[in-house]
């Protein structure tokens, strides 16, 4: 995988985690690595039609309609499962299923059948029908694995469709740097 679409998967991987966006984007925002706390202590609000919690389990389950947000990025899904650690405190994983979409606060937008956030691992895995995409650029297949902390992602293909991406070369300016495209805010 090519580093520009290492950088897209990872960039997009943290929005699904929400409570590590800012892991992800340290590789691309040159004050990545200062805003890493203050990004995870933004607080994780979740709207739903229906959640229940199970208390000796460590779940809290949101159903229908689900949109949750963090620091300007979004996640929608049918469902949300969210494993608590014991305390109660912190987020151990996230399983979200039923058209999963997720928007990154720099407009990088990802979908797949099924999304699962591994906290202690900094592992996402987004499965069946992966894609993510920003502007023209993507990278689509069966599944999409990203290991946050090793900046480091996989995509898989299946049993019908082979790993796909397309690259768009950005424009260059007179002294080598990479042209910014005016690009108009997301909405997320």
């Amino acid at each position: 995988m090519t580093r520009a679409a290492s950088l897209l998967v990872a960039a997009l991987a943290g929005a699904l985690a929400l409570s590590s966006l800012a892991a992800a984007q340290s590789r691309t925002e040159p004050q990545g690595r200062a805003k890493s706390a203050e990004d995870r202590n933004q607080p994780v609000t979740v709207d739903a039609d229906r959640m229940e919690r199970f208390g000796k389990e460590g779940l809290v389950i949101f159903t229908g309609n689900v949109v949750a947000r963090q620091n300007n990025s979004v996640q929608y899904a049918d469902r949300m499962e969210v494993y608590l650690d014991e305390k109660g405190d912190r987020i151990l994983r996230t399983v979200s299923t039923g058209s999963v979409r997720i928007i990154t606060r720099d407009c990088r937008t990802g979908t797949a059948r099924r999304a699962e956030y591994f906290d202690l691992e900094q592992r996402i895995v987004l499965i069946g029908n992966a894609r993510v995409w920003q502007e023209d650029n993507v990278v689509s297949g069966e599944i999409i694995t990203i290991f946050l902390s090793q900046d480091r992602s996989v995509v898989q293909s299946g049993k019908q469709e082979r790993v796909k991406a397309v690259f768009y070369p950005r424009e260059e300016k007179r002294d080598g740097q990479a042209a910014a495209k005016p690009q108009a805010p997301c909405r997320n």
